[in-house]
């Protein structure tokens, strides 16, 4: 089976033909940028655009980049104070006059990791953490999904979120070395395997494709995954 897979992300909207079942894209992925600000509006209207890019007239996946429960927004996230409450399913549905069906972004990511990637097969707990604007999570147990986890929304030592002290994001704006990025992350990933005690934790995001650069910086040795990097504890 193929379907149109729409990323909505913090800086840029991607979107390819996927096949389900092997997970690999049938066409070249398409990217737009992010509007600014991305309110409601003005998001539907580059999926819509995304939609007829590809000539596409039957069901639509979608990541969407906060908290989704049964299609609605329920956090603002990192796009606009005005996503909260939206029924973003709802929303793409009526813009593009077709089927929507609308999850988190790591969590749809950690999906695609346990039954195609790096996490398939494995036992006990796994988690996703995908690095970008924000920090995405994906919290599974023998490769069923509890969907929602948001460690990124998890207190630092200093009172503030810790994704806006490890977030890719962060490192860009603040300028700072890999060096310096990673010691801040791998607090991210200490209090990651002291509350949950992970089996394994996949990363995502395309800082992970640099981790030959920081891992030294980590507590933890790597793998290639099919989408990151699978670490366990070393």
């Amino acid at each position: 089976m193929k379907i149109l897979g729409i990323d909505i992300g913090g800086s840029g909207i991607k979107a390819a033909i996927v096949d389900t079942k092997t997970g690999e894209l049938t066409s070249e992925r398409h990217r737009i940028a992010t509007p600014k600000p991305a309110t409601p509006e003005a998001v539907s209207k580059v999926v819509k655009e995304m939609v007829a890019h590809f000539n596409w007239e039957k069901a639509v996946g979608c990541s969407f980049p906060t908290t989704i429960v049964d299609g609605k927004c329920i956090h603002s996230g990192n796009l606009s104070e005005k996503w909260l409450n939206v029924k973003v399913d709802k929303l793409f549905k009526k813009a593009c006059k077709l089927p929507f069906y609308v999850s988190n972004d790591a969590d749809l990511a950690g999906v695609a990791e346990v039954s195609l990637g790096a996490g398939k097969n494995e036992k006990g707990v796994t988690i996703v953490i995908t690095i970008g604007t924000g920090i995405g999570s994906g919290l599974f147990y023998d490769g069923k999904l509890i969907p929602n986890l948001e460690l990124g929304k998890m207190l630092h030592s200093d009172g503030k979120i810790i994704e806006y002290f490890t977030a890719d994001s962060v490192r860009k704006n603040e300028n700072l070395t890999l060096k310096q990025w990673a010691l801040r992350f791998d607090k991210l990933l200490d209090y990651t395997r002291i509350v949950f005690s992970p089996s394994l934790i996949i990363l995502g995001g395309g800082i992970s494709k640099r981790y030959d650069g920081f891992k030294e910086y980590c507590n933890y040795s790597a793998i290639s995954g099919r989408n990151g990097f699978l670490l366990k504890a070393s």
